[in-house]
């Protein structure tokens, strides 16, 4: 999971996420250590708190992006636009 990688990117403590989802600062650490399993709730909650799709938390896309933007960056690469 990229837990740990999206609070760093985005200069987070622990304590600060543990405040946004009303844990303890030990039960968001043992969620990024992957020790304990997030609930879905709350992991949907984290995907809109740093605007990213749950699927890029999971690891399950590299597109961090809004799914509008991965669209028109998929129309872009593709000279797609041209043809609309």
């Amino acid at each position: 999971m990229r837990l740990k990688e999206l609070r760093e990117e985005n200069k987070y403590t622990q304590s600060k996420i543990a405040e946004v989802l009303g844990v303890k600062q030990n039960t968001y650490s043992q969620y990024e250590k992957e020790i304990r399993q997030i609930p879905i709730p709350m992991l949907i909650k984290l995907a809109k708190f740093y605007e990213v799709s749950t699927d890029y938390i999971l690891e399950l896309t590299d597109y961090w992006l809004k799914k509008r933007e991965c669209i028109a960056e998929f129309l872009n690469k593709h000279n797609l636009f041209k043809s609309l």
